[in-house]
C-alpha cells in the first residue's frame, strides 16, 4: 500500500509478481495486468521461474529484460544464495526446508523448490519488497508458498482453474490458500472451487476479480466476404483444448470451411496427423505460436470462433474473439458459461459431443443473421463485464486496500 515516507512524500505500493512463464505468449493477460497495475501506480517486479518463449521475448524485449529468472540462475549464484540461506538465516532455511518436504510430491520436488524459492526470497530481498503475488496455484505457487513460510513474506494468489482443481491433494491448494492473506478469483465458478476448500470464516478474503481485454483495440469491423466460411480457434495444442473434435467436426460439415488453428503444444504432431487421416489437412492452417499482434489480424479475418473445451478458466482468447464481434461456439465447462450464455451472445454445447458441435456450427453457416445478432450480442457482453480497464481499476484498488491488511 502507498504509505507516506518521512519528507511526507507519498511511495508507491510495491510488489512482486511470481510467474511460471514471463512474458508468455499464450498468457498475455499477465502482461496486461502488469503494465495496468503499473500505470496505476503500483510498481510490480516480475519473476519468473522458467524463461520467457522465444515469441514473447522477442516481441516483448522491455519485459523480458526487466524480469528476473529463477532457473536461469548461475550455478555458482544458486551455490552462494544456498549457502548464504543456511550459514546467516539457518532457522528461515530450515522452515522453508520442512514447508517443502510437506507440500511437495516427493524429496527431490521438494528439494528443487526450495531452492527455488531461496532464490525468490533473496531477489525480493535484493528488491526491498515483502508482498509476493503468484497466479495459478500449482508448482509456482508452491515456490512461492516455501518463500513466504521461511521468510515470513506476504503472500497472495490469483487462481483460475482448472488443473489445480482436479487433484487439489497434489497441489497441496489446500495450505496455499490457507496461507494466503487474499486471493483472487477470476470468476464465481473459480471463487466456488476455492470456497469449498476454505473454512467459512475464510471466505471473506476471496475476491472475484475478472480477467478483461481492452475493448477500444479489439473493435468489430466489416472485412471482404472470404469464399468460404473461416473458423478460428486460438489455444494451445494440448489435450484440454480438444483441437481434435473440431477437426473431426469438419469432416461432418455439410459445406466446407477453412480453418485457422493458432498455438502450438505437444498435440501438435498428433492433430496433423489426424487432419491428414480424416482427409482435411487441406482445410486446416497450423499458424504455431504467434504474437499478440499476429493473433489479432487472424481473428480479423474469421467468420466464427470455436473453442471446444473439455476443461478451462474463463478463457482470454474467447474474449477477445467476442470483442471483435464474431459469433462463438464452446462448452459448458467450468466458468464459460459466465461468459457465454447460450443462444443469446453465443453457443454453447456439452463438451466431447462431436455431434453437437456440428450442429451447432451448421447453424452459424446456415444462417447470418444469427451470426450477426451473436458476434453484436458478444461484443456487448464482453464491454459490460469483461472490459480490461475497469477491471483492472478494481484489480488495482484492491490490492492497495488489501496490502494494508495484517501487515507482517
Amino acid at each position: 500500500m502507498s504509505s507516506e515516507s518521512k519528507s511526507g512524500a507519498v511511495t508507491p505500493m510495491r510488489i512482486a509478481y511470481l510467474l511460471s512463464y514471463y512474458p508468455a505468449v499464450s498468457h498475455t493477460f499477465f502482461r496486461d495486468e502488469i503494465l495496468g497495475l503499473r500505470r496505476q501506480g503500483i510498481e510490480v517486479e516480475t519473476l519468473s521461474i522458467n524463461d520467457a518463449d522465444t515469441v514473447s521475448a522477442e516481441a516483448e524485449p522491455d519485459e523480458h529484460a526487466r524480469t528476473c529468472y529463477i532457473k536461469s540462475a548461475p550455478k555458482l549464484r544458486v551455490l552462494a544464495v544456498l549457502l548464504s540461506a543456511c550459514l546467516l538465516r539457518p532457522q528461515a532455511a530450515l522452515r522453508g526446508l520442512c514447508v517443502a518436504v510437506q507440500v511437495a510430491p516427493n524429496l527431490r520436488y521438494a528439494f528443487f523448490y526450495w531452492v527455488e524459492a531461496l532464490l525468490v526470497a533473496e531477489r525480493l530481498r535484493v528488491l526491498g519488497v515483502c508482498s509476493l503475488h503468484v497466479h495459478f496455484g500449482g508448482p509456482v505457487a508452491t515456490v512461492g508458498l516455501i518463500a513466504a513460510e521461511a521468510f515470513g513474506l506476504r503472500y497472495s494468489l490469483t487462481l483460475h482453474g482448472p488443473d489445480e482443481f482436479f487433484d487439489t491433494e497434489k497441489f497441496a491448494l489446500r495450505q496455499k490458500l490457507v496461507r494466503a492473506e487474499f486471493i483472487f478469483a477470476i470468476g464465481d465458478y473459480c471463487r466456488s472451487q476455492i470456497l469449498r476448500l476454505l473454512a467459512p470464516e475464510q471466505w471473506g478474503k476471496v475476491h472475484v476479480v475478472r480477467l478483461g481485454v481492452d475493448t477500444e483495440r479489439f473493435l468489430p469491423h466489416t472485412t471482404a466476404a472470404n469464399p468460404q466460411v473461416v473458423i478460428g480457434c486460438v489455444g494451445r495444442l494440448v489435450p484440454e483444448k480438444s483441437q481434435r473434435l473440431l477437426l473431426e467436426s469438419v469432416v461432418r460439415l455439410s459445406v466446407p470451411v477453412q480453418v485457422e488453428l493458432v498455438g502450438d503444444g505437444p498435440d501438435r504432431s498428433a492433430l496433423e496427423a489426424a487432419a491428414e487421416q480424416l482427409g482435411v489437412s487441406n482445410r486446416v492452417r497450423f499458424h504455431g505460436a504467434l504474437s499478440h499482434a499476429a493473433t489479432e489480424t487472424m481473428l480479423r479475418g474469421v467468420d466464427i470462433f470455436v473453442l471446444p473445451s473439455f476443461a478451462e478458466g474463463i478463457p482470454v482468447a474467447l474474449m477477445e474473439a467476442m470483442a471483435l464481434g464474431l459469433p462463438c461456439v464452446s462448452t459448458y465447462v467450468a466458468g464459460i458459461p459466465e461468459l457465454i450464455q447460450d443462444g443469446v451472445d453465443g453457443l454453447l454445447v456439452p463438451a466431447a459431443n462431436v455431434e453437437a458441435l456440428t450442429d451447432a456450427i451448421e447453424r452459424l453457416l446456415a444462417d447470418a443473421a444469427l451470426r450477426v445478432r451473436l458476434g453484436e450480442a458478444a461484443r456487448q457482453k464482453v464491454c459490460r463485464i469483461y472490459d480490461l480497464k475497469r477491471n483492472l481499476l478494481l484489480r488495482a484498488k484492491l490490492l492497495k486496500e488489501l496490502a494494508g491488511h495484517n501487515p507482517r
